[in-house]
């Protein structure tokens, strides 16, 4: 029993010495928008209108569209949960993957308003990116992100100022 508990601890320190140290990235994005917050969150800020303003397929798979509602995007391959809300906003995560490096993804969308008549959407994403091999990649990776979801944001926007 004394020889496994060592060779066991050996194991767990070698897996350690191997294991990335975590390095968080935030990506911040914002975009302007000609209309009430509460007008803007009506029309882009339930939690699967994603598949509106970021063209994924969206499912609610389990929950009520309030905190701990799961939403499967894109066919199922990702996996949301929402563990923040308030009337204007709301965060999410992504669980772990068994087998998978785990990014500690989470994302926070808000329409803030500004005046009475404007407002601001602003999406925020948090992860660990230590995964990737270099710099170059983590960067890469960061500014696809950034693209994707300014992309949302535009999308966002029109829809929240069409008439």
């Amino acid at each position: 029993m004394n020889k496994f508990m060592m060779t066991l601890a050996a194991l767990a320190v070698s897996t350690a010495a191997v294991a990335a140290e975590p390095e968080y990235a935030t990506v911040r994005m914002e975009i302007d928008i000609a209309k009430p917050a509460a007008q803007v969150w009506a029309k882009v800020g339930k939690y699967c209108d994603i598949s509106e303003w970021l063209g994924l397929e969206c499912k609610i798979t389990s929950g009520d569209g309030g905190m701990g509602t799961v939403r499967a995007l894109a066919g199922g391959r990702v996996l949301e949960i929402l563990v923040a809300q308030t009337e204007l906003s709301y965060g999410y995560t992504q669980p772990v993957k068994e087998g998978s490096f785990y990014s500690l993804y989470h994302g926070f969308m808000e329409a803030r308003p500004v005046t009475a008549t404007t407002s601001k959407m602003i999406y925020t994403l948090m992860l660990d990116v230590s995964d990737k091999a270099d710099k170059a990649a983590k960067d890469e990776d960061l500014a696809r992100r950034r693209a994707s979801f300014e992309k949302a944001l535009k999308k966002m926007k029109e829809i929240a100022e069409a008439k």
